[in-house]
């Protein structure tokens, strides 16, 4: 999610203010591995420590950040983005966070040691989250502290550009600079790992969400057209992105895996960890939602790679008017796994 703040331009052509609905609802689904990927990696951390998001989207993982830093006593985090849309939607979202779970903290709620609200890790609902920006917060300065709080959980908000060499200048060191399924949208990939390294402090920890499994969502027999069509779809999309990454001004290939690329920028101790993403069918409350936004996606990226009988069967999966609509369905379910890689700087 890194552009040029001033034309409005993204190193891979994709208008990521116009996928918001789609990010809060992965956010959503994605919300019980997040909050397992935000308690393992801020256990790493020392007392009030600064974490930096860069590429926060919507801010759904920082949410999680947000918790896990309540339940150990406070510190700072501080969202990066290139587009407005997507940082003021992660501003509100993660400073209504850290002020429900420092009211939990304040009261004496339960809360689980991994950061989770009581539900058991779901993002709040909308009235909870109304109801957390109309209490205790001040801001001032771009960011967010809840009152009568020691050591709260403060929240600042920065655009800029992951690709821009000079970041390091504009923030802070951080204890733990994470990015999520920004970096493979770069021109390189490798130079933008530096770049995060260099945003840590001595000690700090540099964590990457890239790779993991496919997420998967419908059966195998549609019941229309020929079965398997999302194992076509996966493949399509992967044509896709290796057009994506073609299409990148000056893209520089990086023929190895992520923890090389840790070991390349010059971190120690690397190594990975993944978390399931599991919602068996019939599934949560906006998941037939979140499938026929991942599918139009994936309908859109893959044309040119389907046959004209899958795009027949998308058509139709995506058609409120169809017999075979998807939000009829009662066994769509979301199946994947979220890998992060880490390191620390010595």
């Amino acid at each position: 999610m890194f552009n040029d703040p001033v034309s409005g331009h993204t190193h891979d052509h994709i208008d990521w203010a116009d996928r918001l609905v789609l990010l809060r609802a992965a956010d959503t689904l994605d919300a019980p591995a997040h909050a397992v990927i935000a308690a393992r990696l801020v256990a790493k951390l020392p007392a009030n420590p600064t974490v930096i998001d860069l590429g926060c989207g919507a801010g759904g993982m920082s949410t999680h950040f947000a918790r896990a830093l309540a339940t150990q006593g406070g510190g700072t985090i501080i969202l990066v983005d290139a587009t407005p849309e997507l940082l003021h939607e992660a501003e509100r979202a993660v400073r209504a966070a850290a002020d429900v779970a420092q009211a939990h903290r304040r009261d004496g709620s339960t809360q689980t040691r991994n950061g989770r609200v009581p539900d058991g890790g779901a993002e709040p609902s909308n009235g909870h989250l109304a109801a957390a920006e109309d209490t205790a917060t001040t801001v001032e300065g771009g960011a967010s502290t809840a009152e009568g709080t020691a050591q709260a959980v403060e929240v600042r908000a920065v655009v800029a550009d992951l690709a821009d060499g000079a970041l390091p200048d504009l923030l802070p060191a951080a204890d733990l600079v994470w990015a999520s399924r920004v970096v493979h949208h770069l021109p390189d990939q490798q130079a933008a790992i530096g770049t995060l390294t260099a945003v840590a402090r001595a000690g700090g920890v540099v964590a990457l969400a890239e790779g993991g499994l496919s997420f998967s969502c419908l059966p195998w027999d549609l019941g229309l057209g020929r079965p398997g069509l999302e194992d076509r779809l996966q493949a399509a999309q992967a044509e896709w992105f290796v057009g994506m990454r073609e299409g990148i001004d000056g893209a520089v290939p990086m023929p190895y895996g992520w923890p090389l690329a840790l070991e390349h920028a010059g971190l120690a101790d690397v190594s990975s960890f993944s978390a399931l993403v599991d919602h068996p069918a019939p599934g949560p409350d906006g998941l037939a939602d979140y499938v026929h936004h991942h599918l139009s996606r994936l309908a859109t990226h893959g044309a040119d790679y389907l046959s004209e009988e899958d795009r027949a069967t998308l058509a139709s999966l995506l058609d409120p008017d169809s017999a075979h609509y998807l939000g009829h369905r009662r066994d769509l379910y979301l199946l994947g796994a979220r890998t992060v890689h880490h390191g620390r700087r010595p």
